[in-house]
């Protein structure tokens, strides 16, 4: 597998030092979000010209690390439609990007019914499913068009909130051009985290094939009983079973720590990479 880090988790730097760190650390790719990652010139839709994402594959070829992910984490359920509007335009400026960038995907979440982005119990509604469906397949239209990936992410507060859902969403719009992110935490929640092992297992029985990226944290149950968030390493996730999944069908997947700070980066980066030596072995 190849480790790698969100851009925005490592030390706020200019670019060029920004991609230097990242390899320096040992990383093999990186999660990019434009406008977190890079903060010394534009990155609205107007920068986004083939000139910068040429000067960015360079960069980052240079280094020797891969863009695995570039981010476009924007609501594809929002109800106003000016704002839905002017989202679709930002995915599709992301999807021309990532194609001259040449990263491994767009990646994104799959959104709420409301402006706010945020939990409701109507994301989980059928409605809320279809919604999202005919929204996102205008962007894979797009991605087909462009040669460019699509990465959905499930979260358990948004409208693609488990395995099964996402697997319905694949099927909606069949096409190869859209691909899963997996994050088990993302899909943990208090009422679910004691058969996490199944929904591991499930994910990987539903969606072997569209799994593309792994985004690697952990998780701890905080004073109320709710799913926390921690870097890898410091939490209860089985990654026992998550690795010996990646081990056996996998090979060379871009896995991206999250919830991580410079300071323990290399603590996250030596765990999982320790947890995927351990499989091997076996």
């Amino acid at each position: 597998m190849l480790i790698g880090i969100r851009g925005h988790d490592m030390e706020r730097v200019p670019v060029e030092q920004l991609v230097q760190n990242i390899a320096a650390k040992g990383f093999k790719c990186t999660q990019l979000a434009l406008s977190k990652a890079i903060y010394e010139v534009s990155t609205d839709t107007a920068a986004m010209t083939p000139g910068f994402a040429l000067y960015l594959k360079r960069l980052f070829a240079k280094n020797d690390v891969d863009v695995a992910v570039l981010g476009c984490y924007l609501n594809l359920a929002d109800p106003d439609k000016e704002q839905l509007k002017k989202t679709k335009d930002i995915y599709k400026a992301h999807i021309r990007f990532a194609a001259l960038l040449g990263c491994g995907m767009v990646g994104t979440e799959t959104g709420a019914v409301n402006s706010q982005y945020r939990y409701e119990p109507a994301n989980k509604s059928e409605e809320a499913l279809q919604i999202f469906i005919e929204n996102l397949r205008d962007i894979v239209d797009y991605a087909e068009k462009m040669g460019v990936i699509i990465g959905i992410e499930p979260v358990s507060t948004h409208i693609v909130y488990d395995a099964k859902r996402a697997r319905k969403v694949l099927d909606a719009i069949d096409s190869p051009n859209l691909q899963i992110i997996f994050d088990p935490v993302n899909v943990i929640n208090k009422d679910n985290y004691m058969e996490q092992g199944n929904i591991i297992n499930e994910a990987f029985e539903l969606l072997r094939e569209e799994i593309a990226c792994i985004h690697a944290k952990d998780f701890i149950l905080d004073a109320d009983g709710n799913v926390k968030s921690v870097i890898s390493g410091e939490g209860i996730l089985d990654y026992d079973l998550l690795m010996s999944h990646i081990r056996k069908c996998k090979p060379y997947i871009h896995v991206l720590l999250e919830e991580t700070n410079p300071d323990n980066v290399l603590f996250a980066r030596d765990f999982v990479q320790d947890k995927y030596d351990e499989i091997r072995r076996l």
